[in-house]
């Protein structure tokens, strides 16, 4: 089980930390302004690099979701279900 944990924890922290990095360079406006839940720059004005790590901040965030989802629950929920089928059918 600790090693389901820690690649959980991983995985949220590493999507968490990434969204936050790109989250804040394109949605702070200013140091006064909204934290990272500001309004994204006008897609007329964006660069393909800017389209690109805007794309990679929502992979990040999902990573970060499923990554832990998986790993916290999915993976002993199916674990279990191994267990119980086995001595189901024993």
């Amino acid at each position: 089980m600790a090693d389901e944990f820690i690649k959980g924890f991983g995985a949220l922290m590493v999507g968490g930390l990434g969204w936050m990095t790109i989250a804040g360079w394109y949605r702070t406006p200013s140091f006064e302004g909204a934290q990272l839940i500001g309004e994204l720059p006008p897609a007329e004005s964006r660069t393909v690099f800017d389209s690109m790590a805007i794309a990679m901040m929502d992979v990040f965030f999902w990573f970060a979701v499923f990554g832990a989802l998986t790993f916290w629950v999915l993976i002993p929920l199916v674990g279990e279900l191994r267990e119980y089928l086995d001595e189901r059918s024993a």
